[in-house]
């Protein structure tokens, strides 16, 4: 039980993988920390497959022995299917870079959540669950104090703290309030999916690869194997071309659309559709600004690209990594938290999501092909392996990028995500 007070070090609005992560590891360093999520633990999520470079935040986390002691489901490789059922040569983690992080996991959300959650606990925070996040407490100068939430057992309340952290997810509990959202022009996408029991996985190491198989449009599936015979199996598409008018039943659509690749038919004709099917649209969104004075947003209340590649969870546990260590210096000067404090954070988090989003661009170019791509050299299939296993802090690109742009429309950068200029 939760004592009751209302000053903290740092209040964290979410306890998803960026909260959680923050929390964590501040509590770690010994800061009297607060978690602030509006469901109860273990809830649903989607977004299953971890990057490779997810290992790094775990094993600041110290959780790298329990995923590896886990039911989960190793993945080795990303691979890609054509509408034939023709499938590339998967890209291989470990034969681009020769360390344990090569080895990583497919995942059901309920448990990694939960499983960070417990390490927040464990290592000193408070957590208040089925409490949300109303308002943001500003003093007369606009420097956030807090937050007003309402839970389900304590009703309303006031919470301070020098910093709020909002790892809200797609809530975008902050950022809403501040109308900074600004959604990506091109990446109108809608995503339907559901879950299958008994399908088809294929052998040896490609056994709990995520595979990427195209649908007419640049539409795609993705196929990710979980724990207990399970398969996580999705859509993503434009609306009008998922929701053409012919039917609005979602098992209809889904169906239809398993009939335009050859390779999810086969695997998914061995399996039973469980669960319900979900939906949702228009996911591709970047926020104006990564903090105001006293406040700073973390993970998809940051931003959120595509879940193409799987990039949601991994720049959520590294912001989170990143958050902890500048939250833990400010704190210790003992002033009033700046926006500027985060100048560092934000930029290094553009330059990780503008990296990712050439490639979910190049990959939405009906006239690009990775196949084309690396037939100009192994050293660009290197470097693409780097920004999908999630290698992309100082790292040079430009070579990759200017190959890309001869077989695809990249998007400008856009100045999304740094710090406010304080008052």
């Amino acid at each position: 039980m939760i004592s009751l007070k209302n000053n903290y070090d740092a209040i964290v609005v979410g306890g998803g993988p960026a909260g959680s992560t923050t929390a964590a590891l501040l509590a770690e360093k010994g800061h009297d920390v607060l978690i602030v999520e509006k469901e109860k633990f273990p809830r649903y999520h989607v977004g299953e497959s971890l990057m490779p470079f997810c290992y790094f935040p775990l094993e600041r986390l110290g959780l790298v022995d329990t995923l590896m002691e886990s039911a989960n489901p190793r993945k080795y490789c990303v691979q890609f299917v054509r509408q034939d059922g023709f499938l590339s040569q998967p890209f291989y983690f470990f034969q681009h870079f020769d360390h344990p992080s090569s080895t990583t996991w497919q995942v059901w959300r309920s448990e990694f959540d939960k499983m960070i959650m417990d390490k927040a606990r464990s290592n000193g925070a408070a957590v208040m669950e089925e409490t949300k996040a109303k308002k943001l407490i500003k003093s007369e100068n606009d420097q956030v104090e807090g937050v007003k939430v309402v839970s389900k057992d304590l009703g309303e309340l006031e919470l301070k703290a020098p910093i709020v952290v909002d790892a809200s997810g797609r809530d975008c509990f902050a950022a809403h309030k501040e109308n900074w959202m600004v959604r990506d022009p091109e990446l109108k996408k809608v995503a339907l999916w559901t879950y299958y029991k008994g399908a088809k996985r294929d052998p040896g190491l490609d056994e709990g690869a995520t595979t990427v198989a195209y649908l007419p449009n640049k539409g795609w599936f993705w196929y990710i194997p979980l724990s207990g015979d399970m398969v996580s199996v999705g859509i993503v598409a434009e609306r009008d071309y998922l929701f053409d008018g012919s039917t609005k039943d979602h098992a209809e659509i889904f169906q239809r659309e398993v009939q335009n690749n050859q390779w999810i038919k086969e695997h998914l004709a061995e399996g039973d559709q469980t669960g319900e099917y979900r939906t949702t649209g228009e996911y591709s969104y970047r926020n104006k600004y990564c903090s105001i004075d006293g406040l700073v947003l973390a993970g998809d209340a940051l931003g959120f690209l595509d879940p193409v590649f799987s990039s949601g969870v991994f720049l959520a546990l590294k912001s989170g990594v990143m958050l902890a260590d500048e939250i833990d210096k400010v704190i210790q000067q003992g002033q009033p938290i700046k926006s500027s404090s985060f100048e560092n954070y934000g930029k290094r988090m553009q330059s990780s999501i503008e990296t990712m989003r050439k490639i979910v661009y190049a990959f939405y170019d009906k006239e690009f092909s990775f196949g084309d791509l690396v037939k100009r050299g192994d050293h660009l299939r290197s470097a693409l392996t780097d920004c999908l296993v999630g290698n992309v802090d100082d790292q040079d690109f430009k070579e990759l990028f200017d190959a890309m742009s001869d077989l695809a429309e990249l998007p400008e950068p856009v100045e999304h995500g740094l710090a406010h200029a304080s008052s």
